[in-house]
């Protein structure tokens, strides 16, 4: 099963930004968390990081030819206001769930609008960076359900 995780902007400044909101764990060590995973379910994960919207829409576009069965992502702030992510996403046709670290309903009022959400099969947000494991699971099932 090839698995695709792609994260917005900033995420890559994990451990940097914001560490009562992110916590203190590095983008090193959501990479590592990633890679376990892969071993430990036999999935084939590949993660992008991209600061730059249209870099993030070509990379959806790209899975759906490249031999990707699911997509994890985490839009970042693209999360609330990017039609364009949005319509890649519902371009594709394998499962997606978004991901968010912090919990988007108890911060700013516009962070609870997702914009993405509509087009993914799930959501799953303020579980940290473990949120990411419960994704993989989630995409898993439902590549196995088909």
């Amino acid at each position: 099963m090839n698995l695709l995780v792609i994260n917005g902007p900033n995420i890559n400044f994990l451990g940097i930004r914001e560490k009562d909101v992110y916590g203190t764990q590095d983008y090193d060590a959501l990479l590592g968390m990633l890679a376990e995973k892969g071993e430990e379910t036999g999935c084939r994960i590949e993660v992008f990081q991209s600061n730059h919207e249209g870099a993030i829409i070509d990379r959806i576009q790209d899975a759906y030819s490249d031999g990707t069965d699911g997509i994890v992502i985490n839009p970042g702030a693209y999360t609330h206001y990017s039609y364009a992510i949005r319509d890649a996403l519902a371009s594709v046709p394998m499962p997606k769930i978004e991901i968010h670290i912090s919990d988007i309903t108890k911060r700013e009022a516009f962070r609870s609008i997702s914009v993405t959400k509509e087009v993914c099969d799930g959501q799953i947000y303020g579980q940290g960076l473990l949120g990411y494991l419960t994704a993989i699971d989630e995409i898993c099932r439902l590549i196995d359900k088909k």
